[in-house]
């Protein structure tokens, strides 16, 4: 009985093991495009507790954009597999290259003051 057990768990720890590799294969693939869509990407990762993980890419020209991995260890594995140079965090040199336009203004503003930013 105790083996049938260790046989079961041994087969669901394969199967998350598997829909991993395919949900960090899944962002990699979404990170890739983003790099060349912005003639290539950097990117940090955040743990963003039970949710999982944010990935912040930032692109050559500029452009931004982010993925939530459902584990920080999906968001690593997606992040290597995309090649990308990763951050540990988000600030200097990397943050300044965040090119932000007139919609995000509006809409931070809009959240600092408590009111919809699209008004």
């Amino acid at each position: 009985m105790a083996e049938t057990k260790q046989v079961d768990e041994t087969a669901a720890d394969a199967g998350q093991t598997a829909r991993a590799e395919r949900t960090a294969a899944r962002l990699a693939k979404r990170i890739s495009a983003f790099a060349r869509a912005h003639g290539g990407a950097e990117g940090q990762v955040s743990y963003l507790g039970r949710r999982g993980a944010r990935i912040v890419l930032v692109g050559e020209d500029g452009g931004w954009g982010d993925v939530v991995a459902p584990s920080y260890s999906v968001a690593e594995r997606a992040v290597a597999k995309a090649g990308i140079t990763v951050h540990e965090s988000f600030d200097g040199e990397f943050a300044a290259k965040v090119k932000t336009g007139p919609y995000e203004w509006k809409r931070m503003a809009g959240i600092q003051l408590g009111g919809a930013g699209d008004r």
